[in-house]
This record gives structure tokens, sequence and C-alpha cells, in this order.
């Protein structure tokens, strides 16, 4: 679904789909929009399913298959992860067909793909912020994570059953809203509110998918990783230096991914609350740098696998077993036999890697 500025009597609430009259009473013409679209968002969607597929799928089958077995907190997080990018990434070819021929998939592939994707959506942002908390505890609160060392496991599948029914709860607006409608350029997916209850319950979607997709992640990454970088300023035993830049690309990818998303979230629940751009030619402007930012945040599925696993150097290891294996034609029963990734002697200490993201 994309996010588009509009005015309050747009009942889908996607502007580039609809003609409106503006403030001179004028028909407001954005054809070069759903134009601009049909150019730009599909090869880059399928760009962003080819990389994000092959990424992920490597991730499930190292966690499933190399490693036989999940040892900590994060690798639930990160498997739990994983499948959800992939499940979003499955949307992608039908929101690239929409962006070329408009929508030719019923009402009811509309309703579960659009509810998909939210679900997705959330999932991936509330896991981050666990993968954040479960680092802060087994790097500062050292005796607490020991303690916990034989429940970790049992409370990383409860922490994500609980993320999975939030984000399904989330998706239900999606569920309920999603409609095809048709206009004269064809028929298209789009989110239809009641008139009643138009800007009231657009205003409420947006406050939570703000709060729930960016504000909450990036207030829980931010705690937890200032802590983790004053823990790490004060410790001597090992590489501190390598540790921050991991810190620093975590949020930064983030931020720059989800950020101009987000911003331009908050200007679409305002326009919903008290319309504040009537000019066509600037109403335009802003749903091409809508379907900008959305493809933006949409990259963050196929930066996850290299920023949040690839840089372990653990799940590295695994990667180059895997390789090699295959590069030296060994037989399918060759992958049974490959040594277990060595256990950490504590949560703490890791002599190939930093703690920070020892994956």
């Amino acid at each position: 679904m994309e996010l588009l500025l509009t005015t309050p009597n747009d009942e889908s609430g996607s502007g580039d789909l609809e003609d409106y009259p503006t403030d001179m009473g004028a028909i407001c013409d954005k054809s070069w929009v759903r134009d601009f679209r049909s150019l730009y968002e599909p090869p880059l969607f399928w760009l962003i399913f080819a990389l994000g597929t092959m990424g992920n799928l490597m991730v499930v089958f190292i966690y499933t298959t190399v490693r036989h077995r999940l040892k900590t907190m994060t690798d639930v997080y990160l498997l739990n992860l994983a499948v959800a990018d992939l499940l979003f990434l499955g949307t992608l070819p039908f929101w690239a067909a929409d962006a070329t021929n408009g929508w030719v998939f019923g009402l009811g592939l509309c309703k579960i793909l659009s509810a998909v994707y939210k679900i997705n959506f959330f999932s991936s942002m509330l896991l981050l912020t666990c993968i954040s908390i479960d680092r802060y505890v087994a790097i500062v609160q050292v005796t607490k994570a020991h303690n916990l060392k034989n429940k970790t496991l049992f409370y990383s599948k409860l922490a994500c059953l609980i993320v999975w029914v939030i984000s399904g709860f989330l998706s239900l607006p999606e569920l309920i809203f999603a409609s095809v409608k048709s206009d004269s350029f064809g028929n298209s997916c789009v989110l239809v509110y009641p008139h009643n209850l138009l800007n009231r319950t657009k205003i409420l979607v947006l406050v939570l998918q703000i709060c729930m997709g960016f504000c909450l992640p990036l207030l829980v990454m931010v705690l937890c990783y200032s802590i983790i970088i004053r823990t790490l300023l004060q410790a001597k035993s090992f590489e501190k230096h390598k540790a921050l830049r991991v810190i620093f690309a975590v949020v930064a990818v983030f931020v720059l991914s989800q950020l101009p998303y987000n911003g331009l979230l908050v200007l679409d629940a305002t326009q919903a609350a008290n319309t504040t751009i009537t000019d066509c030619d600037l109403s335009g402007q802003f749903d091409i740098a809508g379907q900008i930012a959305k493809s933006l945040a949409y990259t963050h599925a196929c930066i996850n696998p290299f920023l949040y696993v690839f840089i372990g150097v653990r799940f590295r290891k695994d990667l180059l077993r895997v390789i090699k294996l295959c590069m030296c034609g060994l037989n399918m029963g060759g992958l049974s036999k490959m040594q277990a990734v060595p256990k950490r002697p504590s949560v703490m200490s890791d002599t190939d890697s930093t703690p920070v993201l020892s994956l």
C-alpha cells in the first residue's frame, strides 16, 4: 500500500490515484505521478525482491540446516526477522505489477497482501527492537544474562509470539479497509475508509504505524545502544572501535531508511486532520516524495541480512563453510557432517569478534 498525501475528500487515502479538486475549483490531473510510479517502482521492487530473497533464504538455511539448533535469543529473533522479511518480499511482485497494470488480482488478494505487508512491517521493526534489548542484556547486564541462560530460548520464542500477535492486530485496518477501487486509469488496491469516520480512522491508523513502526523501535535502540556504547568504552578486553562502528551502522541504516518515510506519514496525518496542501503541483511533488521514501524504507528488507547477520563472525564462518563445501563438490551428506559452531565460553567473551553482534 502506498503512502501519498491527499485531501480529506479522498476516500481511498492514496493521492496519486485520484484527480481531486483544488482550492481553485479545477481538477488536479495527477496522471504524471502514476506514470512516474509505473516506471520507477517495478524495477526497484524486483531488485529488492531478488536481493532480499537471496539474503534471507541464506539466513534461514544457515539457522535451520547448518547450526542444527538455535542457541541464543538473538538467533531466534534473526530467524523470525528473516521469515518476516521473506513474507514481505513475497508481496513486492504484486505491487510491482499493480504499478504497471493496475490491480488485477481481486479483492481477496488485495486484503490479504495488504495485511501481510503490514504484519511483516510491524514484526520486522519490533524484532529489531528485541535484538537491541537482547544485546543490551548480554553486554551490560551480564549477571542477569547468565542467570537467564537456561530460559533464554523460551523467553525469546514467547517474545516472538507476542510480536507476531501484536503485528497481526495492527494489520486489522488493512484487512478491513483494503478495497479494489476503479477509476479512469483502471483498478487499484487502496484503503477505503468510511465517509463518516474518514479523517479520524486514517489519523489513528497513521499514528499507530508511526509510533509502533518507528518511534518505539528507535527509542529503544537509542537507549540500549547508548548504554552499550558507554559499556564498550569502559571495557579493555575486546575490539572497542569495531564494536562502535557496528552500532553506528545499525542505528544509521535504521534512521536513514525509515525516517523519510515516517516523516511523510506525519505530514499525511496532518493533511488528514487539517488540509494544508491544496496546490496541485505541490501535492504531486509530495506524492513523488512519498513513493521514493517508501522505496527507501523497503530496502531495509534486503539490508537486514547483511547488517544484522552477515557482519557476525559466527554466521560468516558458517556461510564460508557452506560455500567451501559446495565448491569442493561434496555430496548432500556433507552438510550434516559439518562441525558444530564453537560455543562461546560466556555471554561476554568472544575470541573472534565483539559481543555486540557476534552472531
